[in-house]
């Protein structure tokens, strides 16, 4: 809002041409309504937010000549969205993934995240991680407005498949003369009663000289959000030993944890923008945004090992006769005294970790571009954009406290799983009986650090891992007559290329000399807080904090008898190089509009890294390099003024990661995983059409309707399974039991779906409805979409042509069945209140090679409902008050074997109970101000 009581007119002849948010643009005084008409403009009052911004964001819809849907300024900030996943999440056919209750990645009508790209001003930005683009990262304070393309055009990348999210940032040319506009907050989260803080600032103006106008913008945000995250987490196994009737379903948890986090979240940006206009006809920009995510995590992390004894079961195929309270084992998959959901297992292992983490990722992306106009009919524009991304996954340190081998100084746990979102033990004491093997449970145990827990290792992790990306375009565009109608010819040259780099150093104590040597101590009391539990989740026992000082003064210690070393098994250095061009076409009729055209993209990869084969020395380099031509064509027609058809068809490929393409595999100590490279793996191929139905409903609503079909080929899915190998143990850690995973090519599979939309405020209709005026501020927005996918993931066979695991459908990973989105509000006198809920379903989040982990893995649904409320106390000031994640429902992810065990020939039906991942984050309220002038 320039002024919240000025009148704002947005033309909607300028919206089809300029990329402006809605509300905060071409900001002017109302023309003559005469002339207003003539150009079908939108008025944009500041006094109503809600419903104006979003018109005149479906007039950027209606205009567009592909399927585009569009969130202004005014939107973003209206209700408690900080990054812009959680601003874009609301809209049509978009789901967002969560990381500790904050939404992170983006999918667009149910498809794999890895579908949507990003984009700041039309060029395609790396996040920090790499291909997946990381959305949380990006405040939406950097937007003016963000503009959701479902439909894949020439001048796109080719890795755009599902669509493409841009990030239109602040221009000081969308405003007349100096502007100032900001806002501060504060809250607190409900577990633990942390913290919660926010600001920003945007400080513009226009300076009209004697060579053209230049606009100079400068612009800063900052959010921390400090909390408390409750946790469970179990890894699921078949047993060898097990041989009993119905072992083939059955399934134990190898090992059952509590992850209890205290996490400091930050969000920063700096934004600088200079644009010069010196006439009408062209237009040069300096851009650079800078974008900074911080996470500072003090973990917690009680492991209990439960087949820490596996090896004394004795593998027995008979039915069982009879159970014994005093087992000759440990008692762990022991079928004929415990289940896999309830029961006690005796004398095992505690691996404590604990862990601080300075986790930082940052995004600086700068560009020059110009935009030119010749004569009436030529236009030329350019751009040259150098992004880096850096990728911060230091660890400051991390101990590791495991008890000793003694059986009698370990802990009996009683486990109940039989609810899946909760994981309940019982602590006791070990007691002997005779015989060296026979154990029982004794008095039971409340605070779990009574037991002996001596430290077995200190590590400290120096891992930083930064992406560069050059990008230089260039775009000739003619206008003409062709076929009867008025088009646009575009031809374009693009060159990319991008190249992540991995390095890691570590410092590792492991020994009681070194540690008495640094002068560490090795019990964990004088290590620890005496500070109560802040969360909420029943543990069943009690514990207590590390101290994060005392985690910084061990790493000075080590750091005066040891220093870090390189971890060259995990090196790594990938680049990739795309050479593309494309020409298209934009032609207009009285029915309507074509858009067509091709893109031709050659990508060479090279990627090396450091053998971690037995057997080889020495670097290992690995190339590949593809052609690919992806056509579109999008038809829109005109069925009347306000009311469009669009059919389009479009292309893609997705290519697998950086990371994913390496030549050699990652360990990572803190996560017990490893990942593996494959630099031979395809792109993933997609071919789609869809068909869409828009009614612009007069005066006031929107409704539409609209179907998808994708064909896939050579799907890319994660394959895992536990690593079940020695080849990589080092320093004394056993890394058989790990979690392996790595990328490969599937078969090929299809998505299709539905969409519809819904949007109406009661303003227009109140009086032929006979309604009395102050009912005109209530309005609805509503969406859904539905997704079914099914892929062919290949049979794996071993050397010798044997089936381990059979062929087998399977939906594509990261895919919901249903997304839906619903909001009300109410906005009038100057007050505006919305309460807005969204909810996806089941989503795969990896496929099995085997049973040995309980089968393939999946996201259970996932919902969030939050609030926000403001009041205009004056001419561009009001206060505000947001509250979000109010029905505080967990996140939950599960093993399943049911298509793995019917694909096998054993009837089994999907039913959820194999939790591996529950956590909970509590629900959060903030308040504050915000103004413009």
């Amino acid at each position: 809002m320039k002024n919240s009581r000025q009148t704002l007119v947005i033309r909607a002849a300028l919206l089809a041409s300029v990329a402006f948010a809605p509300g905060l643009v071409l900001a002017q005084e109302a023309p003559p309504a005469d002339e207003a008409a003539e150009e079908d403009a939108i008025v944009v009052t500041g006094s109503r937010p809600i419903a104006e911004s979003e018109a005149a964001a479906l007039q950027i819809q209606k205009n567009s000549d592909s399927l585009v849907t569009v969130v202004a300024s005014d939107s973003v900030g209206r209700l408690p969205d900080q990054n812009i996943a959680q601003a874009t999440g609301r809209l049509p056919g978009v789901a967002v993934e969560r990381d500790q209750g904050q939404a992170r990645y983006i999918s667009l009508r149910g498809a794999p995240n890895y579908w949507t790209t990003l984009s700041f001003d039309g060029i395609n930005v790396v996040s920090p991680e790499g291909r997946d683009a990381r959305f949380d990262s990006i405040p939406s304070a950097l937007a003016s407005q963000i503009v959701v393309s479902k439909a894949v055009t020439p001048d796109m990348p080719g890795e755009t498949i599902s669509g493409n999210v841009n990030i239109v940032t602040r221009s000081a040319l969308d405003y007349d003369g100096f502007r100032i506009s900001g806002k501060l907050g504060a809250g607190q989260t409900e577990y633990g009663k942390r913290g919660e803080y926010e600001g920003s600032l945007t400080l513009s103006n226009v300076f009209d000289t004697n060579v053209g106008e230049i606009g100079v913008l400068l612009s800063g945000s900052y959010y921390e959000r400090n909390m408390i995250t409750d946790n469970f987490e179990t890894d699921w196994e078949q047993v060898a030993q097990d041989r009993r009737p119905g072992f083939a379903t059955r399934f134990w948890a190898r090992e059952t944890e509590n992850k209890l986090y205290r996490l400091t979240r930050k969000n920063y940006s700096i934004s600088g923008r200079v644009d010069f206009r010196p006439d009408p006809d062209n237009t040069i920009s300096v851009r650079s945004p800078y974008t900074i995510f911080t996470d500072d995590e003090a973990r917690d992390n009680y492991i209990f090992d439960m087949d820490d004894r596996q090896g004394d079961l004795v593998a027995n195929t008979a039915a069982c006769t009879g159970g014994t309270t005093t087992p000759t084992t440990s008692a762990y998959a022991d079928a004929c005294i415990n289940s896999p959901f309830a029961g006690t297992v005796y004398g095992i292992d505690i691996n404590q970790r604990s862990t601080l983490r300075a986790f930082r990722q940052s995004v600086f992306t700068n560009s020059l571009e110009g935009k030119h106009r010749f004569g009436d009919t030529w236009g030329f524009k350019w751009v040259a954009n150098y992004t880096k991304s850096v990728d911060d996954r230091s660890v400051v340190g991390e101990t590791r406290w495991d008890s000793p081998s003694t059986r009698t100084l370990r802990p009996t746990v009683a486990y109940d799983f039989t609810n899946p979102q909760l994981a309940r033990v019982q602590l006791f004491t070990t007691n002997q009986l005779s015989g060296p093997t026979r154990f029982q449970a004794g008095t039971p145990v409340t605070a779990i650090d009574n037991f002996t827990k001596p430290l077995s290792s200190f590590r400290s992790l120096d891992a930083v891992d930064p992406t560069k990306a050059y990008t230089f375009k260039g775009e000739l565009s003619h206008d003409t007559a062709l076929f009867g109608g008025e088009t646009t010819i575009r031809a374009g040259l693009q060159y990319d290329q991008r190249t992540k780099i991995n390095r890691e150093r570590e410092l590792l104590l492991n020994t009681a000399a070194q540690f008495t040597a640094a002068g560490i101590g090795t019990t964990y009391l004088p290590f620890s807080l005496d500070t109560p539990f802040k969360g909420k989740i029943p543990l069943g026992y009690t514990f207590r904090y590390f101290n994060p000082d005392a985690m910084r003064d061990y790493l000075d210690r080590a750091k005066t008898i040891q220093g870090f070393t390189p971890v060259s098994a995990n090196h790594y250095n990938v680049r990739e190089r795309i050479l593309a061009g494309y020409i298209m076409a934009n032609s207009k009729f009285d029915w309507g509009s074509i858009v067509g055209g091709v893109r031709v993209e050659k990508v060479s990869n090279r990627g090396r890294s450091l053998a971690t084969i037995p057997g080889v020395i020495g670097e290992i380099t690995a190339k590949s390099s593809t052609t690919m031509a992806f056509p579109s064509l999008h038809l829109n027609f005109d069925v009347e003024d306000d009311k469009k058809l669009r059919v389009g068809f479009t292309s893609g490929a997705a290519r697998a990661d950086y990371d994913q393409l390496r030549p050699n595999v990652v360990v990572n100590d803190a996560n017990q995983s490893i990942s593996g490279g494959n630099p031979a793996v395809k792109p993933e191929r997609a071919y789609g059409v869809d068909a869409y139905y828009e009614w612009y409903v007069q005066p006031q609503g929107y409704f539409m309707l609209g179907a998808f079909y994708k064909k896939v080929e050579d799907v890319l899915y994660t394959s895992r399974r536990t690593f079940g190998s020695n080849a990589l143990d080092s320093n004394g850690i056993d890394r058989s039991g790990y979690a392996f995973s790595g990328i490969t090519n599937g078969g090929s599979g299809r998505i299709f779906g539905f969409e519809a939309a819904v949007q109406f405020q009661l303003e227009p209709y109140t009086a032929d409805l006979g309604l009395p005026d102050w009912m005109g501020g209530f309005g609805i927005t509503a969406n859904a979409t539905y997704n079914d996918s099914e892929v062919t993931k290949p049979a794996i066979l071993d050397a010798l042509g044997v089936t381990l695991s059979p062929e087998r459908k399977v939906p594509l990973p990261g895919t919901s069945q249903v997304v839906y989105n619903v909001g009300a509000y109410y906005e009038k006198y100057g007050l505006s209140l919305r309460l807005q809920y969204q909810n996806r379903t089941t989503w795969a989040d990896g496929f099995a090679d085997n049973l040995a982990d309980a089968g393939d893995t999946y996201w259970a649904d996932d919902d969030e409902l939050d609030f926000s409320a403001r009041y205009e106390l004056f001419d561009g000031f009001e206060v505000y008050f947001d509250a979000s994640n109010l029905l505080n429902n967990p996140g939950r992810r599960y093993s399943d074997p049911s298509n793995l065990l019917n694909a096998s020939g054993i009837p089994a039906v999907r039913n959820g109970q194999y939790t591996i991942e529950w956590e909970r984050f509590g629900r959060r309220y903030t308040g504050g101000i915000r103004f413009t002038f």
